[in-house]
């Protein structure tokens, strides 16, 4: 399967790389790095929903400032990659439309969740991060990775491994840390980009949702609500709630952590678990991810959606 996509792509003429909807540095690292690859004849589209505005921490990713967006997107494509989508639902219209008509499509994954929605589909469920999946592609097809690509690897992997301390985290990924980091790449800024260039708003609007913060059976589970009045009273984006799942997470005593968002359509969840299976939290809702990191949308206000994922989670505890 691998040689059959290498062989895809370079025989297709226009190619579209997706990242999946409200992307992160895994799906943007994973773009950029595969777009450096591919060269001209490659777009990359960046899908945003709602309100959600291009996280302007990655703006350091080559590439990704001369991304398509939806009022940008035009159907012209034989070939549509999607990165870092565990599902099909990951890709949202306009964008659906064009995959599901696209004569070759092709998904790179790392989600074990993931049941193989292209034509075209490499999926390792379990591996660390979808920049670790596309790095040993470039490796089985025989292709050297430049510094540009390196960059885009190296801030995929970093940032889906919280700095290299989630438990999918192996002896193979710091090896290929090792190896981006001997390209020249500067993992130092690399990492500050990442980490330590917070707007001001953003750290006291994390503070605001983990001082209010609701614990429950024992301290066992963490929550905190996001309504539309709080996202506005900080001018919150909605890439500010990144990382405060993992901050109650890392409380003692809690098991289950969840970050509970104002939308639209109803309620999005993000969660994460120490011995849990979030994936089976999840999976109640239809949504999916990881043993120790999952979401879901669930299509209730905030406080009944609460409700019901508390009901959930408890029977699992």
């Amino acid at each position: 399967m691998e040689k059959e996509i290498l062989n895809v792509i370079e025989n297709s003429s226009k190619i579209l790389i997706i990242t999946h909807v409200n992307p992160d540095g895994d799906t943007l690292g994973s773009a950029s790095a595969l777009k450096s690859f591919i060269g001209d004849k490659c777009d990359i589209l960046i899908q945003i929903e709602d309100n959600f505005q291009f996280p302007s921490t990655y703006h350091f990713l080559p590439h990704l400032n001369n991304a398509l967006n939806f009022s940008t997107l035009k159907n012209r494509y034989d070939l549509v990659i999607a990165l870092d989508c565990a599902s099909i639902d990951r890709i949202i219209a306009p964008a659906r439309e064009i995959f599901d008509n696209c004569e070759n499509t092709i998904a790179i994954d790392h989600h074990k969740t993931n049941k193989g929605y292209a034509k075209y589909n490499h999926v390792r469920g379990g591996i660390s991060s979808t920049g670790e999946v596309l790095y040993d592609l470039f490796k089985i097809w025989n292709k050297e990775i430049t510094k540009e690509m390196a960059i885009g690897l190296y801030s995929a992997i970093l940032t889906d491994t919280g700095c290299f301390k989630y438990e999918s985290t192996t002896s193979h990924t710091f090896e290929i840390a090792s190896n981006l980091s001997k390209i020249g790449i500067n993992t130092s800024e690399i990492a500050d980009l990442c980490y330590t260039n917070k707007p001001k708003n953003l750290v006291l609007f994390q503070n605001y949702l983990i001082t209010n913060a609701v614990f429950c059976l024992n301290d066992k589970i963490a929550y905190t609500l996001i309504t539309k009045e709080i996202q506005e009273k900080f001018q919150a984006k909605d890439e500010y709630t990144e990382g405060i799942c993992e901050t109650l997470r890392s409380i003692r005593n809690v098991e289950a952590a969840f970050v509970l968002k104002e939308t639209q359509i109803g309620t999005k969840v993000s969660i994460r678990t120490k011995d849990l299976d979030a994936t089976k939290i999840a999976g109640h809702f239809q949504g999916g991810g990881h043993k120790r990191a999952a979401g879901c949308t669930i299509k209730e206000k905030l406080n009944k959606a609460s409700e019901m994922l508390l009901g959930v989670t408890k029977e699992l505890l």
